[in-house]
């Protein structure tokens, strides 16, 4: 089990490449399923901006509605 957790670490690592990498595949994905009529998906620009280390401005005001 602890090869997983090394694993996780090394990848979710802030300065790992492989995490530039899936940021931009995600945004690409999402970018091309918001141009694409009636196809969910759009929301994973957030999740690769999100991989790149870009935060919402908003979110800690979306996070304190949730935690209410």
């Amino acid at each position: 089990m602890e090869s997983w957790k090394t694993w996780f670490k090394k990848i979710f690592d802030k300065n790992y490449p492989g995490r530039k990498i899936v940021g931009l595949i995600l945004i690409t994905l999402g970018f091309l399923a918001l141009i694409t009529p009636l196809t969910p998906g759009s929301w994973l620009i957030f999740v690769g901006l999100g991989f790149l280390g870009v935060r919402l401005t908003i979110w800690d005001r979306i996070k304190s509605w949730f935690l209410k």
